[in-house]
């Protein structure tokens, strides 16, 4: 019985995989932030966090010129969504393209988002971040320059009123936590310190060891 419990498992898991693996397009009706943007795909709104970047907060020094950034080159606009993943609050991790330019690594050339990408090991994010840290690009060319987890660490009574709406912050354990992504989404935008034990910027180590996207 366990051993077709596990093939359940492993079949249902492959389902959602290819589920959120999807590609379309749709037109872009609101930028939030510099990471952060809806699309209107069909007759429905969907959310989506830029995968393998992470931008400066609203309130945060870079935070609006990074907004304006992306609002620049896909409000209003047809662009192709590659879905990576879902997380627990509905929202789509994806790739962005517009014209054959990848939005995401466009934002990180210009200097308005970090190199987000799994265990640091997209080389090609991580280029474009050292081009525009050479060129002093963006939130480069800043005097004090803080990566948005440790601005969050540093100002989380800001957070409350910069978090979208529709996301609960209500605190939670990380053994309530059923997903990597969704400890991250708590700890990045609810600022709930108590899920990173050890202060390096990583919520839920014993969850996200193996998982954790260096981003939703």
């Amino acid at each position: 019985m366990s051993i077709a419990r596990a093939l359940l498992g492993a079949v249902l898991l492959c389902v959602s995989g290819w589920m959120f693996a999807a590609e379309f397009t749709g037109k872009v009706v609101a930028v939030m932030d510099g990471d952060t943007i809806m699309v209107l795909q069909g007759e429905k709104t969907v959310k989506i966090r830029l995968a393998e970047i992470d931008a400066p907060e609203r309130a945060q020094p870079y935070g609006l010129a990074s907004q304006q950034s992306l609002s620049a080159m896909v409000k209003g606009k047809i662009i192709q969504v590659n879905s990576r993943a879902m997380d627990d609050y509905g929202r789509m991790i994806a790739m962005l393209s517009i014209d054959g330019l990848n939005v995401n690594h466009e934002q990180v050339r210009r200097g308005m988002a970090w190199e987000y990408s799994r265990f640091h090991n997209n080389r090609v994010v991580m280029a474009l971040q050292h081009e525009a840290q050479l060129a002093k690009r963006g939130l480069w060319a800043g005097d004090e320059i803080t990566e948005p987890s440790q601005w969050r660490k540093q100002h989380p009574s800001v957070l409350p009123s910069t978090a979208p709406s529709d996301i609960s912050c209500a605190k939670k354990r990380c053994s309530e936590m059923v997903s990597c992504e969704e400890a991250r989404d708590y700890f990045t935008r609810c600022g709930i310190k108590e899920l990173d034990g050890d202060s390096d910027g990583i919520p839920c180590e014993e969850l996200c060891e193996l998982k954790y996207e260096i981003n939703n």
